[in-house]
């Protein structure tokens, strides 16, 4: 990894230019670690254990795709169907109050 020369000499160390560059000191330069860009683009690592790292890997050869792609999938799949439940539970409240007491007689029948 190259590191991105920002600034020199023996005097004081300037401030980032933005609030997610970090610097280091090597030697009497000063390098930029994390360029700007990165916070945009980049994507974040993903902490595994043993039993996700076999799931994410039978799945990713079984379909042919990274495992970044099957993490990805799950993430999206499980965002929808939050939404589907929010939307049933909403829709099922609104039938209830318009049609509770005809479910009610059915009930009782």
């Amino acid at each position: 990894m190259s590191l991105q020369q920002h600034g020199g000499g023996y005097g004081p160390r300037t401030p980032p230019k933005d609030r997610w560059s970090r610097q280091m000191a090597i030697g009497s330069r000063l390098f930029t670690l994390i360029p700007p860009w990165y916070h945009l683009r980049v994507a974040l690592t993903v902490r595994t254990d043993d039993k996700l790292e076999k799931a994410l890997t039978v799945l990713a050869a079984a379909e042919g795709t990274s495992r970044q792609e099957i993490i990805r999938r799950a993430v999206l799949e499980r965002y929808e169907r939050s939404g589907h439940v929010d939307r049933v539970a909403g829709s099922t409240k609104k039938m209830q109050q318009q049609w509770g007491d005809v479910l009610e007689r059915l009930r009782t029948t």
